[in-house]
């Protein structure tokens, strides 16, 4: 399944694999074809976490609803502990210690997956980065039709809202929008259908990767770095904690 089904040539019946988790639409979709196949069986979640934020790397999703998200796969996460304003070999130094953490929980694991759609360059990196750790990665979205995926992703199910808009390519007016088909017919035609060029992110709260829905409140929407617009995404909880 790096770019295809996998095969008793890639991997064995029932391989064990964790999966690069965002909190996003595409990890979540990754997480539902992975559960299809019967070669593999996803043992965990690993996410990278900004300390002090204590949120998802860019998306900005709160660590609370992460491990809401968590809840509702029935998977434990690994949470990737990466300091504010890290260098890419610090951040590579906290991925390589997530996955030494998974193995040394599941020790038969080999094979982590990530929800990449068509960046040859992103895939092309995580492949040199993951050989040097003696993993192996797994890409079960790569190559799909964008225009298509979106569709199928909402038909399926899967819901979710946008809690991070790069301003330089989209509107501020985005942020905080559904995933959903009156989104998709107002993004300009320059705007890939799933963000995959990085214009937006997105918080997944449904779908048939979970068990059920989890309920989120909406926030402000606040700049950052003067280009990327965040909206605020609460459980219940915490924001009747925030007022």
């Amino acid at each position: 399944m790096t770019d295809a089904p996998l095969d008793a040539s890639t991997v064995s019946a029932s391989t064990p694999v964790v999966l690069s988790w965002s909190g996003g639409k595409d990890s979540a979709w990754a997480l539902h074809v992975l559960r299809q196949d019967s070669t593999v069986e996803v043992v965990a979640l690993v996410s990278t976490v900004t300390e002090g934020f204590e949120r998802v790397a860019m998306h900005g999703i709160r660590r609370d609803v992460l491990h809401a998200q968590a809840t509702a796969a029935g998977l434990p996460v690994i949470e990737a502990l990466l300091p504010q304003r890290a260098s890419n070999d610090t951040y590579e130094a906290v991925f390589a210690g997530s996955l030494a953490e998974a193995r040394s929980q599941w020790p038969q694991v080999r094979h982590i997956a990530f929800g990449d759609l068509f960046l040859a360059d992103i895939k092309a990196y995580r492949e040199a980065l993951c050989a040097r750790l003696d993993w192996t990665p797994l890409f079960p979205l790569f190559g799909a039709d964008t225009d298509q995926l979106a569709q199928e992703m909402f038909a399926g199910g899967l819901r979710a809202t946008l809690c991070c808009v790069d301003t330089t390519q989209l509107d501020v007016g985005y942020a905080g929008r559904a995933f959903a088909p009156d989104l998709f017919d107002d993004l300009p035609a320059s705007c890939d259908r799933c963000g995959e060029h990085g214009e937006f992110h997105t918080c997944v709260t449904g779908g048939p990767m979970f068990t059920g829905a989890i309920p989120i409140e909406t926030g402000d929407t606040v700049l950052r770095e003067e280009r990327f617009a965040y909206t605020d995404l609460l459980l219940p909880a915490t924001s009747a904690e925030a007022r």
